[in-house]
């Protein structure tokens, strides 16, 4: 596996990867990872790792090889080409030894993309990429700094690397047209949601909420994850602005980190009823998301079909209704709406944001009913079970694949289905 994240990072994509490789070790693989160093969500290099150069570890019967890359503090399209060609050339200088009967690369990171198809061709190996965001879609949609002009670039290497795969995953049916545009034939695209990676809230709610010093008749509004500029968390500021005086008793609470979180700290410093959080230990966290009183998802209007935010997973295990501010014909938004278990609204508008939240103070019925769908979704859906009965499909038909499928750098032209 090629993943540039991996635990013990605990949010985004590094989940999906250490449980995916977990679980192909505990089915009697031998599973090899080429890996950054754990820097995510925070965008600087863990404690633990920093000054290293190459590492490997054993966890949980996966063998990990860590390699040192560019971390950027912050977002342009410029430093995140430095983060990508950084893991590119020392990955690829020094990937596992050793001859692999399959290659899985992790994606957005196109640089794990590229070493992965590098890695599958010299060895004849099937390649099967997950995709769990479109790097092209974000270089012109996130906001990033100088990402329209490199949106064409990235597309079409990205394309050409989905392409040459024998098999892609892709995390929701929206993702499906975009892959298939890149002249990736229909049928080697499968559908492979990710499920929730979080263990149901266990903890007593009035504690938890009275620790976190949230009072019992405050409305605790909580967005949990990445601060990054594709989230476009300031809506959350601006709707704490306006619930200031029109609804004293509602509190915004962003927790986590990322490049925008100093940002977001001077626009809400005169705001008291504005909390930043740093990110909590898993086994707290499902209590946390459970002691609040609405989750809320965000994205900038320009982000249709890009992502699916991992958080999604983990918001609708908690119980808790969803409100998503997002593009309405995105993803994000379908799967609220498949789900039953919250709102959505227009992006970018903290009146509309307000107005949906205050609806659910004022109608506590049903955010309970809203709420209680969300595990029951889970159960159907999102379960790790289900997902990683997915994931070993899509390994089983990769494998069974003749070698003449298996590799191919080019893949069919553009245009071709």
């Amino acid at each position: 596996m090629v993943s540039v994240n991996y635990a013990p990072e605990h949010a985004g994509i590094a989940p999906y990867s250490t449980q995916t490789a977990e679980h192909l070790a505990a089915c009697g693989a031998e599973v090899a990872v080429l890996a950054g160093m754990p820097h995510y969500p925070a965008w600087r290099v863990h404690d633990d790792y920093r000054g290293r150069w190459r590492t490997v570890e054993t966890r949980a019967g996966v063998r990990i090889h860590r390699r040192r890359h560019f971390v950027p503090s912050h977002q342009t399209a410029l430093l995140r080409a430095l983060y990508e060609v950084s893991f590119f050339a020392h990955g690829s200088l020094a990937p596992p030894a050793g001859r692999p009967d399959l290659v899985i690369s992790q994606m957005p990171a196109l640089a794990g993309g590229l070493i992965g198809s590098r890695i599958a061709c010299r060895h004849g190996a099937p390649h099967v990429v997950m995709v769990q965001d479109l790097m092209g879609a974000a270089a012109a949609q996130s906001g990033i700094r100088g990402g329209g002009h490199v949106a064409s670039c990235v597309a079409g290497v990205e394309a050409k690397v989905l392409r040459g795969a024998a098999l892609i995953g892709v995390v929701h049916e929206s993702f499906v047209d975009h892959v298939t545009a890149m002249g990736v034939p229909g049928p080697r695209v499968r559908v492979v949601p990710n499920w929730t990676h979080v263990a149901p809230p266990t903890g007593d709610r009035r504690a938890v909420r009275a620790r976190l010093g949230w009072r019992e008749e405050e409305f605790v509004v909580l967005h949990s994850g990445n601060m990054g500029l594709k989230q476009g968390l300031e809506v959350l500021v601006d709707t704490a602005r306006i619930a200031a005086r029109a609804t004293p008793r509602m509190r915004v609470v962003l927790m986590g980190d990322g490049s925008r979180r100093a940002h977001l700290q001077r626009l809400a410093a005169v705001l008291p009823n504005v909390d930043l959080l740093s990110p909590v230990a898993g086994s707290d966290f499902p209590d946390v998301l459970a002691a609040a009183d609405v989750l809320v998802v965000t994205q900038r209007a320009s982000v249709v079909d890009m992502s699916l935010p991992s958080k999604l997973t983990s918001y609708f295990a908690s119980g808790r209704p969803v409100v998503a501010s997002v593009a309405a014909q995105g993803g994000t938004a379908q799967e609220v709406r498949r789900s039953g278990a919250g709102l959505v609204v227009r992006p970018e508008d903290p009146e509309a944001l307000h107005n949906a939240v205050e609806e659910l103070i004022r109608d506590p019925e049903r955010s309970t009913a809203l709420g209680a769908r969300g595990p029951a979704y889970v159960r159907q859906r999102l379960s790790p079970q289900a997902g990683l009965a997915r994931i070993t499909a899509v390994v089983s038909e990769a494998l069974a694949l003749p070698t003449t499928e298996a590799c191919s750098l080019s893949g069919p032209g553009p245009g071709v289905r």
